[in-house]
């Protein structure tokens, strides 16, 4: 915008004096010197009287409208700036990068608020297998901060291992019925993403042979993609199916049927054959026949697995594994449908880049506009700060794993 010319008095006949006080006159025999002006004269200057404030006229003048040439810089903190940018360089794969940034940052940054480097420190010597380097910073930690360092824990192998007990793991929410849409695109959409996928059944209170239909279709389905569902929560639906059954009574033909698919995978030899001969009594057809190499692994006694450091990991939690590279999260969302709160586990999570990061934000500010609570569940601190550079942190808390 080009300024104005600021405070320009128009011309002398255009404009309206404000009328002057009284004085007293030079006497006129007073000599006057010659060629002066009046303003040189020895008397006193006129005062101006104004006998009505409110009577000045400003329309008179013009003012700039120019901005002054100056702007302020915010002050960014040294710790963050620097917590950023190494998370930024580790989620696009710049190890050695991080590594000499963060080495630096902790000489600098020994006090209170710089533990957090020390802490991405650890978790990158840990991810990368640096024992030694490691043990080095634990006595500068011990030092600098009076308190126990971090436990050492390999991490740059094993990602595997971890991977296989936490993944696909699935709470079935709600009724076992043929209407709970919201549950079955779930499950269908998490054995897409896991090949085997823990499915927890023992929240279901009420079931029917629709629900049953479609669990049965379900399994039969992951065993000809050569993928594998573990049926947790047996017991309870057992039991549940057993008030359905009842002999002679031909009605919910799917409910026996999922009762013999489960004392089939229970490796319950005989109970399953005075079932299927029941089965076979009541509805005028052949039964299913018992496959002993489906008799499937005893169910843990506990629906809680554990992380080798001792960490509880919730089996309902939505996982995230390994390295994960231009993710969308396409089932986050009807994961998230039936749970709440939304549990996201990143125990087995090594790395995650930009483009995923912002992908998960954009899931999760949705599901957050439905009022659901979002808890991260163990990152490592290099992928928390990441969450935070992103705008993560806004919409979900994180809880970071014990030393």
């Amino acid at each position: 915008m080009v300024s104005r010319p600021a405070a320009v008095p128009r011309a002398k006949e255009a404009r309206q004096e404000a009328p002057l006080a009284p004085r007293e006159s030079a006497p006129a025999d007073t000599p006057v010197p010659s060629g002066a002006s009046a303003k040189s004269s020895t008397t006193p200057a006129p005062k101006l009287a104004i006998e009505d404030p409110s009577s000045l006229d400003f329309s008179d003048f013009v003012f700039s409208e120019s901005s002054p040439d100056f702007h302020t810089e915010a002050e960014i903190d040294p710790v963050d700036s620097e917590a950023q940018e190494a998370a930024i360089l580790y989620a696009n794969g710049q190890d050695e990068m991080v590594r000499t940034l963060l080495e630096n940052a902790v000489r600098i940054h020994h006090f209170g608020p710089g533990e957090r480097l020390w802490m991405m420190l650890f978790d990158l010597y840990k991810l990368s297998g640096q024992k030694a380097a490691f043990e080095a910073l634990e006595i500068d930690y011990a030092q600098s901060f009076e308190k126990s360092p971090p436990g050492w824990r390999d991490k740059s192998s094993g990602q595997a291992k971890t991977k296989e007990v936490l993944a696909g793991s699935f709470l079935f929410r709600g009724t076992l019925t043929g209407d709970n849409n919201t549950a079955f695109d779930a499950i269908s959409q998490a054995l897409e993403k896991n090949p085997r996928l823990r499915l927890d059944l023992s929240k279901v209170s009420r079931l029917d042979a629709g629900g049953c239909a479609r669990l049965l279709s379900l399994l039969q389905q992951a065993r000809k993609a050569r993928r594998e569902i573990e049926l947790l929560g047996r017991d309870t639906l057992q039991a549940l199916l057993e008030k359905c059954v009842e002999s002679g009574r031909s009605e919910d033909k799917e409910c026996w049927l999922m009762l013999l698919e489960l004392r089939q995978l229970q490796g319950q030899y005989e109970r399953f054959e005075d079932l299927a001969i029941n089965y076979a009594v009541t509805f005028e057809v052949s039964p299913p026949s018992w496959e002993a190499k489906r008799v499937a692994a005893p169910e843990p006694v506990a629906q809680i697995a554990r992380d080798p450091v001792g960490d509880e990991v919730d089996v309902d939690a939505y996982g995230l594994h390994g390295d994960i590279k231009a993710s969308r999260f396409g089932d986050l969302a009807a994961y998230a449908g039936v749970h709440d709160p939304v549990l996201i586990d990143c125990v087995a999570l090594k790395r995650i880049d930009f483009i995923s990061a912002g992908a998960l934000l954009n899931v999760l500010t949705t599901i957050r506009r439905s009022g659901k609570q979002i808890v991260f569940r163990y990152p490592n601190h290099l992928v928390a700060e990441l969450f935070g550079v992103v705008g993560l942190k806004a919409v979900a808390s994180i809880i970071f794993a014990k030393h």
